[in-house]
C-alpha cells in the first residue's frame, strides 16, 4: 500500500546541498509515496506529478496526453507566460501532425549514421578545447573552458551559427532557461534570439551553406522567422544540455575515481554514458503534458483537462527497473549497470531529437578528458564548485579543477 502526501509537491523544488547529483528530495519523497501525487505549480495552479517509471512512460507516449502548449490547461512552470509561449511554440510543444511535419524537416541531420560520420570532427573539437585549457597552466574552470565550448562549437557547426556570437546566444539561453526570469525578461530574450536567427536565416537564404539553418531558410513553406523558431530549439538544446551533462558527469566521477577508471576501456564508455544519463537526468523539473480525456494512471483517474508533470528524474531511479545491478542500489552510480531503458531524453514521439549527437559528444568528451588528464582532480576546498539550481536544465556554474 502507498499513501498520498497530504500537501502538494512544489514545482520547482529545492535541491539538497548534501546530495547535489540527485533529484530534489521533495520529488524523491513523492516517488516513495506512490507513482502519482498532487503538485503545485509556481502560479498556484494544481496538477498531477507522475514519478513512477511505468506512469511516466505512459504520460510521454500515450496520445491521450498532449504536449500542445496552446491547450488552456497546459501546466506551465513559469507564471504569467501563457500568451508568450503559445504565440511561438516549437515543435516539441505541439502534437502531430504539426509536430511531425516540423520535426521531419531536421530529423535527417541527427540520424545515427550522420552523427557517426561526425565523430572525427567532434574528436578534433574536444582535443582542441583541451589543448587550449591546458596550455601553460595546471588549473582551470571546466565549465567555461571545456564543458561549454565543446557542444557550443558542435551545434554552431551543424546549425551554421557563427561561434564568435557565443556570448550572445549563451547569455540569452541562460535567461530563457532560468526559472526565475520574469515574463518581461523572457519576452525580451525570445525576441532577441528570434531577431538574431531570423536575420541569419534571411542571409543564408541568399547565400546558402551546408548547414541546418540554410536548409530551413531555403524552404518555401517556412519564413525566416519560422526557421528561426526551430533554430532556437536546436541551438539551446544542442549546447546547454550537453554542456551541463559534461560538467556534472565530470564532478561526479572526480568524487568516484574507481568509477572514472572504467572510462579507460573504450568498450565500456557507451554503457557508462547511459548510466550517467540515467543517474543525473538533468531535466529535474519534468516534462509537462495535459490529459485530453480521462485516463487511469497509477491507480488514479486523471480527468480530461488536468495537467501532468512527467518526472523523468525519479522514473530513472525506479528500483523495479534499474535496481538489480550488483551491490549498487538504484540511487548509486554504477557504470556497469544496464541503463539503456532510461528516459533522460524523454520518451515517445517527442523524445530528444539530437540524442545520437549528445551521446557521441559525451562519449568522446568524457573519455578523452580522463585519458589525457589522468591526474584530474577538484581544485580548491570542498564546496568550491557551484551548481545551477535556478534553471530548467540542472547543471553547474563552475567546476574548478587541477591536474
Amino acid at each position: 500500500m502507498t499513501s498520498t502526501p497530504t500537501t502538494a509537491v512544489p514545482i520547482p523544488a529545492s535541491h539538497s546541498a548534501a546530495c547535489p547529483f540527485g533529484p530534489p528530495p521533495a520529488y524523491t519523497e513523492a516517488a516513495g509515496a506512490g507513482p502519482l501525487t498532487r503538485a503545485e505549480l509556481p502560479g498556484g495552479e494544481s496538477c498531477w506529478l507522475a514519478t513512477g517509471y511505468a506512469e511516466v512512460r505512459t504520460v510521454l507516449s500515450d496520445r491521450r496526453f498532449s504536449a500542445d502548449v496552446r491547450h488552456p490547461n497546459f501546466p506551465l512552470l513559469v507564471p504569467g507566460v501563457r500568451k508568450l509561449i503559445t504565440e511561438n511554440p516549437t515543435f516539441l510543444r505541439l502534437d502531430d501532425p504539426e509536430h511531425a511535419r516540423l520535426r521531419r524537416m531536421v530529423t535527417g541531420d541527427f540520424l545515427v549514421k550522420r552523427v557517426e560520420a561526425m565523430r572525427p570532427a567532434v574528436q578534433r573539437i574536444v582535443d582542441e578545447a583541451l589543448d587550449r585549457m591546458t596550455e601553460g597552466r595546471t588549473e582551470a574552470d571546466l565549465v567555461p573552458d571545456f564543458a561549454l565550448p565543446v557542444p557550443s562549437l558542435v551545434i554552431c557547426l551543424l546549425l551554421g551559427v557563427p561561434y564568435e556570437d557565443r556570448e550572445f546566444f549563451q547569455g540569452v539561453s541562460r535567461t530563457l532557461l532560468n526559472n526565475t526570469s520574469t515574463p518581461e525578461q523572457l519576452s525580451a530574450a525570445q525576441d532577441e534570439m528570434l531577431d538574431y536567427l531570423s536575420e541569419l536565416a534571411a542571409r543564408k537564404r541568399e547565400q546558402p551553406e551546408d548547414d541546418i539553418l540554410s536548409r530551413l531558410a531555403a524552404r518555401d513553406d517556412l519564413t525566416p522567422r519560422d526557421a528561426a523558431g526551430t533554430g532556437i530549439l536546436l541551438l539551446i538544446a544542442g549546447h546547454e544540455t550537453t554542456a551541463n551533462m559534461i560538467s556534472l558527469s565530470t564532478a561526479l566521477l572526480l568524487d568516484r575515481p574507481e568509477q572514472a577508471a572504467r572510462l579507460a576501456d573504450p568498450a565500456a564508455v557507451p554503457g557508462a554514458v547511459e548510466e550517467l544519463l540515467r543517474h543525473l537526468t538533468i531535466v529535474h523539473t519534468g516534462l509537462p503534458r495535459v490529459a485530453l480525456e480521462d485516463v487511469e494512471l497509477g491507480g488514479t483517474t486523471v480527468r480530461a483537462g488536468e495537467g501532468v508533470i512527467a518526472m523523468i528524474s525519479t522514473a530513472n531511479r525506479d528500483g523495479t527497473v534499474f535496481g538489480g545491478s550488483g551491490p549498487g542500489q538504484v540511487d548509486e552510480l554504477d557504470l556497469d549497470r544496464d541503463a539503456r531503458r532510461h528516459m533522460a531524453f524523454g520518451f515517445g514521439v517527442h523524445q530528444c531529437l539530437d540524442q545520437p549527437l549528445a551521446r557521441a559528444e559525451l562519449q568522446i568528451a568524457l573519455a578523452t578528458l580522463f585519458r589525457r588528464l589522468p591526474g584530474l582532480r577538484p581544485a580548491g576546498p570542498p564546496g568550491t564548485a557551484a551548481f545551477r539550481t535556478d534553471s530548467f536544465i540542472y547543471g553547474m556554474r563552475s567546476l574548478p579543477v587541477t591536474w
